[in-house]
């Protein structure tokens, strides 16, 4: 009789087990909801993540400010309002320094892959924690670091060499992409997003910092801007994947493993299916008589990032982790043969 209670209560204890909920993270990222990157990463690789954990980790990804603001995630994170982030780490440079470096090295690498491998190999990633806690005080978790696309730059004039930047009005964000911008002989102006568009179509500005090639065609921005650069030779933002540290250390080991190489892979192909779109967009629209795209030559591309340097040279003044952010950049972009 006790053997046969012992082995209900087991049977009990397997079922119960078997059908314990996941531990769910709900992730605010900086995509929109209607974004590309939201429904590729929906409908492709939530589902990958409770596949590969049996069940036990999920994801669920909610849009840009949907819950807090962009640079206040770091804060909602520590103090448990929502399970992590994914996104642009440039929204939180204006409480660090750092960030300025690590979010968006502005005319620095050449690939996404190549600052992925700064994340992965060169010290990123310890560099993204550091950052965040001195922005929680260790209550936030950096699983992941690193950019999908490196963004074109819409322009109404042609600007195929380094000296065409020369007195160009060029729509840019304000801070280091700005200063380089000025930096290279350009006029940057500091337009919101939404006025991208008009501007160029007014010939208020003569080029914008926008987006990656495919966003920029869903707004028909080559109709305004018919002579676009790509690859792009500016902007390449960094985003990060953190979580609450609470729930990080709720995970086994191997769990922790796989949604770190999760995160990874989901970026990477995201990055390869915007890169091929990008691709079979700019040869559709170079192969048109209306759109020219510009591809810089490699030392007109050397000659901006000489340039940026010395913009990265002046952040890395604002704080001590910049400077360590700067080295650690110049020593990884050393190794892999961009700077000398």
């Amino acid at each position: 009789m006790n053997f046969a209670k012992a082995a209900l209560f087991a049977g009990c204890a397997t079922v119960i087990a078997t059908v314990a909920p996941a531990e769910t993270f709900n992730i605010q990222t900086s995509f929109n909801a209607g974004d590309f990157s939201t429904q590729y990463l929906t409908e492709n690789w939530l589902p990958k993540i409770k596949e590969r954990t049996d069940g036990r980790v999920e994801v669920i990804l909610t849009p840009n400010s949907s819950v807090v603001p962009a640079r206040d995630t770091q804060e909602a994170i520590a103090a448990g309002v929502i399970d992590g982030d994914w996104t642009s780490a440039s929204y939180f440079v204006g409480v660090e320094p750092a960030y300025g470096l690590l979010g968006d090295l502005i005319a620095g690498y050449d690939t996404p892959e190549q600052m992925m491998g700064f994340c992965r190999e060169g010290g990123g990633e310890e560099l993204f924690q550091k950052a965040a806690e001195s922005l929680t005080g260790g209550e936030v978790k950096v699983v992941a670091c690193g950019p999908y696309s490196r963004e074109a730059l819409a322009s109404r004039v042609p600007i195929r060499t380094f000296e065409d930047l020369q007195g160009k009005k060029i729509r840019s964000p304000e801070g280091m992409a700005s200063a380089v911008f000025q930096a290279a002989g350009a006029s940057p102006v500091s337009i919101p997003f939404s006025e991208v568009f008009g501007a160029l179509e007014k010939g208020i500005v003569d080029a914008a910092d926008a987006s990656a090639y495919v966003n920029n065609d869903a707004t028909g921005m080559q109709d305004v801007a018919p002579y676009p650069l790509y690859p792009g030779i500016h902007s390449m933002p960094n985003m990060q994947f953190t979580v609450n540290m609470e729930k990080w250390e709720s995970l086994s080991e191997e769990d922790q493993t796989a949604l770190r190489d999760w995160w990874y892979e989901a970026q990477s192909a995201m990055r390869d299916e915007v890169h091929k779109l990008d691709q079979e967009l700019a040869a559709r629209d170079d192969a048109s008589e209306k759109i020219e795209v510009i591809n810089w030559a490699q030392e007109d591309r050397d000659q901006m990032r000489e340039v940026a340097r010395g913009q990265w040279e002046e952040y890395a003044t604002k704080s001590d982790l910049a400077k360590e952010v700067y080295d650690a950049h110049i020593a990884y972009m050393t190794e892999i043969g961009l700077l000398k």
